[in-house]
């Protein structure tokens, strides 16, 4: 019986602040869709050319203050980049924290304003230790 990814859905208590951060992190909306008789609003965010790989953010109108603390057991969401050091700058000039900085030159992790933990992975080959990246300490939980 063949199966087939369809998406990742995380609760969101923010919808403009969750949307801002992924873009941030490259990610565009493919598809909305709202429902009034639910009191909810769907918002597919996925890379360019990667339309078929999107996370749902799923947004309750009044609130959601039944949002479990260990997010129903939820590990994270990965993403590969093509430079792991030019991604996390371009996440940090833009308010983004680094939780545990690619000191390696292959992994970093952030967390979205949900806590939703992001691994970033680079493509290929770890890239060579670099400063400020190698003395920079992990911050909060990744």
């Amino acid at each position: 019986m063949p199966i087939r990814y369809l998406h990742t859905m995380v609760r969101v208590l923010d919808l403009d602040a969750s949307i801002a951060f992924y873009e941030v992190l490259g990610l565009k909306e493919t598809r909305r869709h709202v429902s009034e008789a639910g009191r909810f609003t769907l918002v597919f965010m996925a890379p360019p050319g990667q339309e078929e790989c999107p996370v749902e953010l799923t947004y309750n109108w009044d609130g959601d203050s039944g949002l479990p603390s260990d997010s129903r057991h939820f590990g994270h969401l990965a993403y590969a980049v093509p430079n792991i050091y030019e991604t996390c700058q371009h996440l940090m000039d833009n308010g983004v924290v680094i939780n545990r900085p690619p000191r390696d030159g292959r992994m970093a992790f952030v967390r979205s304003p949900d806590n939703v933990s992001i691994e970033l992975l680079q493509e290929g080959e770890a890239l060579a230790p670099s400063e400020p990246w190698t003395s920079m300490p992990n911050v909060g939980h990744w």
